[in-house]
């Protein structure tokens, strides 16, 4: 019975690993499908896509250290977030004013329960992101550098859910150039609630290693798609260059490091693995 047990567990850890991979394709669809459609549709394609790309990242943490860790992991992230958005929605603290609109379905003490989801979907691929990136620098070098990870993402995902209607900032000034309708505020909140996340989340992620560890291949194709196809929609789809360019800096400034780093071709010297 112990050798059939033993057997058993690399046929579960390739199908988790085939799991995790046919969600993040099924996620990607859900995002190249995103400016296709309009109206109802897309509120529903929007929870979609953020219901699947955080059951991808639950996937790979269950299939890298364990079902217990994942859920205790993504409970703690889901529950830390969902209590920061709801004293931000009732106080207009850390992010400024603001308010949710009827597009993203279901609410918990104001808040979309979508919501937390899209913090851990993006928060779980930073964190690996910079701890590649940061390598042996410490704890607060995570945390910082996988905080402007996170954050930087805002600067895409702010201007396009509010003109989407999803939530409403109360006073939107100052803001960036092309982005109107989303306060300063919003983006230092984000800085300052990412930066602590990381800490948490670094404390809370084992480093994985051994045979049964599938990598950060999966979660890096998913940090640098997100990066690369917000760049391409603001320029070519969501007439909205100066998002765009800005949020291709900033989001850049971790992204295209990382991608030499994980992806590096040859006349750059070997990828470290």
């Amino acid at each position: 019975m112990p050798a059939l047990e033993t057997a058993r567990r690399p046929d579960r850890h390739l199908a988790g690993v085939r799991l995790a991979w046919a969600l993040l394709a099924a996620a990607v669809a859900c995002q190249i499908a995103y400016p296709l459609v309009a109206g109802t549709t897309r509120d529903r394609l929007t929870v979609a896509t953020v219901t699947v790309t955080f059951a991808v990242v639950v996937t790979h943490l269950a299939v890298r250290s364990g079902a217990g860790v994942a859920l205790r992991t993504f409970g703690l992230v889901c529950v830390a977030s969902a209590a920061v958005e709801a004293v931000g929605v009732h106080t207009g603290f850390p992010f400024g004013e603001y308010a949710y609109g009827d597009g993203l379905g279901a609410e918990l003490a104001g808040v979309p329960l979508v919501i937390p989801m899209a913090w851990s979907m993006t928060a779980y691929p930073a964190l690996l992101v910079a701890r590649r990136l940061t390598r042996d620098r410490g704890a607060v070098a995570t945390a910082l550098v996988g905080g402007w990870a996170l954050a930087s993402w805002d600067l895409f995902l702010d201007p396009q859910m509010v003109e989407e209607g999803y939530w409403v900032w109360a006073d939107p000034t100052p803001a960036l150039p092309g982005s109107p309708d989303v306060p300063l505020t919003n983006y230092a909140g984000w800085i300052v609630v990412s930066v602590a996340l990381m800490a948490l989340l670094d404390r809370t992620v084992p480093r994985a290693s051994g045979a049964s560890d599938p990598g950060d291949l999966l979660p890096a194709v998913l940090y640098l798609w997100t990066y690369a196809a917000q760049v391409l929609g603001n320029l070519a789809f969501f007439d909205r260059p100066a998002v765009g360019l800005l949020g291709g800096v900033a989001m850049g400034a971790v992204a295209l490091p990382f991608a030499l780093s994980r992806f590096g071709v040859a006349w750059f010297g070997r990828a470290r693995p």
